[in-house]
């Protein structure tokens, strides 16, 4: 569910204006498990039965039966953010082995199972009867990070200025190399999987509020969506809340890997917002080459090349994310998050990406033992996670 996460408090964001910094939240979406098998089960009512009462506020069902969805509560310091992700990570997770299950911060469903049914909700139904079977299997899992915004003309123009960042984002996403017990050859299955929807993609370079709203009306009545929470750009503006949204990546395997995530955007969307009042004018990246760059990050993920924007040449896709690292590092610094960012891009650069990882035990066991890895990470079980 595009929910966008809960309300901010509104003596965060009194203190958030008063010193011009970014809030910034983040949406995971998992799988369930069975817990003797690696495939997916139908377990999410169970699941929600099996909560604690102060869980439920941030935990929402997705569309299939095999996934369920947390929003961490908007936060300024990225010490709260990670607080929050693990406590909702680990909450759910033993909610799950309560109902049988387990849960699983995996981009796909590794292996082949039965049937599974999307969540009993209208407008789910409504999805299905429009798009057919779109989204075959147990779901497609992904991470949404929400920054805040000045004004909804700004986020415009900050989606402009994102567009040719994305890909390398996605790189450090990839978490879905399996499908069907067997690797697909990509670092990422789920966008493989994700990008025949009608309206996933990167942003189009836009005007102004105006015309993203036109957008969104001309999109609807052409029924390649049926509301604006099915606008599936890479980045957005939220619907209910003053953020931008960043929602092109996997599912990420620790709740480290996704505060490192969450950490990055902010410091992006916190420096573009200044290029944006300084009149810097978004570059012009074509189409084309935005859905190249995308692709080569599914395929290559951060152990690869992807596409240097400003060139258009291919470089080592850990050069651009340094690259990315440096430009931002200002905006690290100024809220305060320099130090613990530069500690986990050092971990994401020696363990590898979520798709480095499952290849790496795929490759001295099987299916069964990355599940057992996965489902541990997603849990925080493991040193430094």
């Amino acid at each position: 569910m595009d929910t966008g996460g809960t309300t901010i408090d509104p003596e965060l964001a009194e203190i958030a204006e008063a010193h011009d910094l970014h809030t910034l939240g983040v949406e995971e979406e998992y799988l369930l498990i069975d817990a003797v098998e690696p495939r997916a089960v139908e377990a999410v009512e169970d699941v929600f039965a099996q909560l604690p009462a102060d869980l439920r506020p941030s935990v929402q069902h997705e569309y299939m039966r095999s996934q369920i969805e947390v929003a961490s509560p908007p936060q300024l310091d990225l010490g709260a953010l990670s607080d929050a992700l693990r406590g909702l990570r680990a909450g759910v997770a033993s909610a799950a082995e309560r109902a049988g299950a387990r849960l699983l911060a995996m981009g796909t469903a590794p292996v082949a199972g039965p049937h599974i049914r999307v969540v009993d909700n209208p407008r789910y139904h409504r999805m299905q009867e429009r798009f057919g079977d779109l989204s075959p299997g147990a779901g497609m899992c992904g991470t949404h990070v929400h920054v805040s915004i000045p004004d909804d003309e700004t986020g415009v123009q900050v989606l402009n200025h994102l567009r040719p960042w994305l890909p390398i984002f996605q790189a450090a996403t990839v978490n879905s190399p399996l499908f069907k017990g067997r690797d697909t050859g990509y670092a990422s299955w789920r966008y493989m999987m994700w990008e025949r929807w009608p309206t996933v993609g990167p942003a189009p370079y836009l005007e102004s509020y105006e015309h993203y709203l036109t957008l969104i009306s001309d999109l609807e009545a052409s029924g390649a969506m049926l509301d604006e929470g099915m606008l599936y750009w890479y980045a957005r503006l939220a619907a209910n809340y003053p953020t931008v949204e960043l929602r092109m990546g996997d599912v990420m395997p620790s709740a480290d890997d996704a505060v490192l995530l969450a950490a990055l955007a902010r410091a992006l969307v916190a420096t573009l917002v200044n290029e944006v009042r300084d009149g810097k004018p978004a570059p012009v990246v074509p189409d084309t080459l935005l859905v190249a760059a995308h692709w080569r990050a599914a395929h290559d993920g951060l152990e690869g090349v992807n596409i240097d924007m400003a060139t258009r040449e291919p470089r080592p896709a850990w050069r651009l994310m340094r690259q990315l690292f440096d430009y931002v590092r200002p905006e690290l610094e100024r809220h305060g998050d320099l130090e613990r960012a530069t500690v986990l891009l050092g971990r994401l650069r020696s363990e590898g990406t979520g798709a480095a990882r499952q290849r790496a035990i795929l490759a001295r066991g099987t299916v069964a033992d990355v599940v057992d890895h996965m489902a541990k990470a997603t849990r925080g079980e493991l040193g430094g996670q």
